[in-house]
């Protein structure tokens, strides 16, 4: 979409451009403090205990939930959704946009935290996935026995944290929608740039170009993910049942 005298701001003075940023200066600073009250608040919750055993699946076979945390004491969980017998286009959306964002693991490791992604799918079908993604995480599947233990009433695309003191697993915090913002740091770029998200619920000066809906769309270019366009170009294969790649729209939303 080009530009118009309708979707780009007023030009003005330098002295004036520093001034009205300066302005919303103020109150970035003030948001940032919440944001630092609301993490010590978070930090004082109480924990729920979660069974140690609890089994996953890993590229190892079953393993207890207290041996993905690798010996550190605290895990961050990602809860990554999954369509069973779907082809990689048909993959959840909002899962694969975020869960893709996480690359750098060390900053995390070297305060004790490791990051794990639980998928919903079977192993290998979803490991497939991981691997056309170019992902390097740890990756895990939730078997059937262990979800109720572990999601409790919840959802997967949900994201947890864990601590582990001795051989006991408690569950901190978790949260969903849009609460997992912070693991998508293309979401903080794109909220410092004029046009923002381009998503229709933004409040946005009129004539701003905002042609993403938000059930899904805004994370999905001519019919899949929009990130496996990229792995497609580079000559990835995207068949994850043995003979059916698939190239249709998925109907996961963000």
């Amino acid at each position: 979409m080009g530009m118009t005298a309708m979707s780009k701001p007023p030009v003005v003075s330098r002295s004036e451009w520093l001034a009205a940023n300066e302005t919303l200066r103020a109150r970035e600073k003030a948001h940032t403090r919440e944001g630092d009250a609301i993490a010590a608040a978070r930090r004082r919750l109480p924990m729920t205990e979660v069974d140690p055993s609890t089994p996953l699946v890993g590229g190892n076979g079953k393993v207890p939930l207290i041996d993905v945390f690798e010996g550190r004491t605290q895990l961050f969980a990602s809860y990554h959704m999954w369509h069973d017998g779907r082809p990689a286009a048909d993959q959840c959306v909002g899962c694969t946009f975020f869960t893709g964002q996480v690359r750098e693991l060390s900053y995390l490791h070297q305060r004790d935290v490791t990051f794990a992604a639980f998928c919903q799918g079977p192993y290998e079908e979803s490991d497939r996935y991981r691997r056309f993604m170019g992902w390097e995480m740890p990756w895990y599947s939730v078997p059937a026995e262990s979800h109720e233990r572990l999601v409790a009433g919840r959802h997967f695309g949900m994201k947890a944290c864990y601590l582990r003191d001795g051989d006991h697993v408690y569950e901190t915090y978790w949260t969903t929608s849009r609460g997992v913002e912070p693991m998508a740091p293309s979401y903080g770029i794109l909220d410092m740039t004029v046009h923002g998200r381009q998503e229709t619920w933004e409040d946005s000066p009129p004539g701003w170009p905002q042609p993403y809906e938000t059930r899904g769309q805004q994370f999905r270019k001519d019919g899949r993910p929009t990130a496996q366009w990229s792995r497609i170009a580079a000559g990835y294969d995207d068949d994850l049942h043995g003979g059916q790649s698939g190239t249709g729209s998925s109907g996961c939303c963000g």
